[in-house]
């Protein structure tokens, strides 16, 4: 296993992210769509912006989950801008909420991203529903939750391995005084 490189984002990185979003998103609209349980399908945009802040950090998340969503919403028929906004909001929480975490054990990006998919469904559906689609919270959250709950916890590990080939690591801050 190779060691991550760590540093800004390349041209190179650009393109391996952008071939990683076409990817996950013609798996997502081609695949994905068509699983279908009590209406809902499995979300895999979501884990994208999660596993760039798990890898990347805070603000490389943010970046990356507002291109992504930006990316998704091309192909949606909701409020364009929605999901960009969340995957911004998604990709800077998770890099904040696991900044301190140790990386040894297997588990963790699982549990990080599965946990950023509930939290990024949730927070697309109160969004919609305060721009006006207020079926999102009655009607689609709650099957939405129950299907992409244990899909997110299967493509994680997936995702996290493109994404760590496709998004270099956060340079660690210099410890320079002041």
């Amino acid at each position: 296993m190779r060691t991550p490189r760590a540093g800004p984002m390349t041209g190179v990185d650009a393109v391996r992210y952008s071939l990683v979003v076409f990817l996950v998103l013609a798996l997502q609209h081609t695949l994905l769509d068509f699983v279908r349980l009590g209406g809902a399908h499995p979300e895999a945009a979501y884990l994208l912006p999660a596993a760039a802040g798990y890898v990347g950090g805070a603000q490389r998340g943010a970046t990356v989950g507002f291109i992504t969503g930006l990316a998704a919403d091309l192909l949606l028929p909701t409020t364009f801008g929605l999901s960009a906004l969340v995957g911004c909001l998604l990709g800077f929480a998770t890099g904040a909420a696991t900044r301190g975490l140790v990386r040894s054990s297997w588990w963790l990006p699982i549990v990080s991203l599965t946990a950023a998919t509930v939290a990024g469904l949730c927070a697309y559906a109160i969004l919609g529903s305060v721009l006006g689609d207020s079926e999102m919270l009655r009607v689609e959250l709650a099957p939405a939750l129950v299907v992409a709950t244990p899909a997110a916890a299967v493509l994680a590990t997936p995702i996290v391995a493109l994404v760590r080939w496709s998004v270099p690591a956060a340079a660690a801050p210099s410890s320079v005084l002041r």
